[in-house]
């Protein structure tokens, strides 16, 4: 019996929303965080994108910025 090879899968870059307008988007971030108490949370996050909407600002499909190490 022959032994099996395992495949090998390169990293993919995961698409994720990435926000049109990134100075507005800070901008509203930073509200967040001085209007909430805890900031990563899912409440925080979810007025983030309302308001973040409401003020005119888009997401697109995309990788994001790269992280560095």
């Amino acid at each position: 019996m022959a032994a099996r090879r395992k495949k090998s899968r390169r990293k993919v870059a995961k698409k994720r929303p990435v926000p049109t307008n990134p100075a507005l988007y800070a901008r509203i971030k930073a509200q967040a965080k001085r209007k909430f108490k805890v900031y990563p949370s899912a409440y925080a996050n979810g007025w983030l994108v309302k308001t973040y909407k409401a003020k005119g600002g888009r997401y697109r499909m995309g990788t994001g910025r790269k992280r560095r190490k």
